[in-house]
């Protein structure tokens, strides 16, 4: 169950934002092997000044096409990250436009005592998910 938090500077429109949100969904059900409906995606749009990603010595140019994606998610393999990164930004290159250089990913694990989905319970511990 990953939570995704997408961030990009406000600009784009609904269709765009709605194709970055399912594309995202479907490398996450591809890489991940997360179930259908298990969907839990928040935008933010930002004023340019507002996110400041720089590139942390690397030499990438970021572009005002930026996006980042935090995820918290249950544990994953390495190989399942590296397969999630790399589907993403080859997906969204190809579909949106959207150059490589202005994809930031970060992954924080957690564990399923770290989840409630409703009702004040912790339904992976709980047996209901």
């Amino acid at each position: 169950m990953p939570l995704m938090r997408i961030d990009v500077i406000k600009g784009h429109d609904e269709a765009y934002l709605k194709q970055l949100l399912d594309i995202a969904y479907e490398v996450q059900l591809e890489t991940f092997g997360t179930p259908q409906g298990d969907r839990y995606q928040v935008l933010t749009q930002h004023e340019p000044f507002e996110m400041q990603i720089l590139d942390t010595g690397l030499g990438i140019e970021r572009s005002n096409d930026i996006v980042v994606f935090n995820l918290v998610s249950r544990p994953r393999t390495t190989k399942a990250k590296i397969a999630f990164y790399d589907q993403l930004a080859t997906r969204l290159h190809e579909e949106l436009g959207l150059r490589k250089e202005d994809l930031v990913v970060s992954l924080i694990g957690n564990h399923d005592d770290d989840w409630s989905f409703g009702h004040g319970e912790a339904q992976f511990l709980t047996g209901k998910l």
